[in-house]
């Protein structure tokens, strides 16, 4: 099977990433050792591995074309339908799209499921952003809403991904996407605060459903996330929604320091909340070096400095 006009897709404008160049290492079909409920695929039966895929040198093939098409793409991104680290080349793929990447960044879109196996830990360490997901920490609602494979142990996950955040010397992205009634109590919400500040991320990412799932499930509401990001103190917590409402008021210099003293606020968290005055002060307390502008894997957060 050729799978030469399936593997590209974009390049897409990403605003946290740049231009990206999507690479699909299961394009004929669902590969996933999750069968999550909010997956934007139709659900499938959980699997341990791929057993149709495109070769290393079709895969490479196709991002050269690409690059030649597309000069000024930033970032090469891995994913696939389903799970990008069951592709079962994954080590020998990553070492050569460093020797063609050029200016380019690799990322890969991961659920993090994998990352306990010592062969992709490893290659995962070569890539210049990995982004793993971490919807729960507790088996009971790890299993209801990812819907795993029998072969996956989430405590293994959990400090795997500490082992990882420790070793990397690239950017390490975690993500977390909240379902109404699954992983939004209030127990689950401190057990990912905790494995999250052990994990040490450079970002976390939060969101919930924004396209239609492959099962029956909700979104939450803006206002949780914003007590979500609120609950993760001292971690640099980005909300991802579409739509995002806008919530202008003025805030003096005491409270816009106590604000960033609890959790560090996103260009877009300024631009939803802080009204023209506000927002001047923000620049004053920058160029008076008390809060500074700091660039977390393409997201700028301002923090106390």
């Amino acid at each position: 099977m050729s799978y030469s006009n399936s593997i590209i897709f974009g390049p897409i404008p990403s605003r946290r990433f740049g231009i990206s160049l999507g690479v699909d290492l299961s394009p004929s079909k669902k590969q996933c050792n999750f069968d999550c409920l909010y997956c934007e695929l139709e659900g499938a039966k959980t699997v341990e591995s791929m057993d149709t895929y495109p070769s290393v040198e079709e895969v490479i093939s196709s991002i050269k074309e690409s690059f030649i098409k597309h000069p000024k793409i930033e970032v090469i991104t891995l994913t696939a339908n389903g799970e990008p680290t069951l592709y079962p080349k994954l080590n020998e793929l990553i070492d050569e799209i460093n020797k063609i990447k050029q200016n380019a960044k690799t990322l890969i879109l991961s659920n993090g499921s994998t990352i306990y196996n010592k062969d992709v830990f490893n290659s995962l360490l070569k890539l210049d952003t990995v982004k793993l997901s971490l919807d729960c920490v507790s088996e009971k609602c790890f299993k209801k809403l990812d819907r795993n494979h029998k072969s996956i142990d989430i405590n293994k996950i959990v400090t795997s991904m500490i082992d990882f955040s420790n070793q990397t010397k690239n950017d390490f992205v975690l993500e977390v996407l909240f379902v109404k009634d699954v992983n939004d109590k209030d127990s689950e919400l401190k057990l990912l605060y905790k494995a999250i500040k052990d994990i040490n991320p450079i970002r976390v990412d939060i969101g919930t459903i924004d396209r239609p799932p492959a099962y029956k499930v909700k979104p939450v509401e803006y206002s949780y996330l914003e007590k979500v990001a609120n609950f993760f103190d001292g971690i640099n917590t980005n909300i991802v929604f579409k739509n995002r409402p806008k919530q202008i008021n003025s805030f003096s210099q005491e409270e816009i320091l106590i604000m960033l003293k609890r959790r560090p606020l996103t260009k877009e968290d300024l631009e939803n909340m802080f009204d023209l005055e506000s927002r001047e002060i923000v620049d004053s307390l920058v160029k008076n070096s008390k809060i500074s502008l700091v660039d977390s894997s393409g997201v700028e957060f301002y923090k106390i400095s």
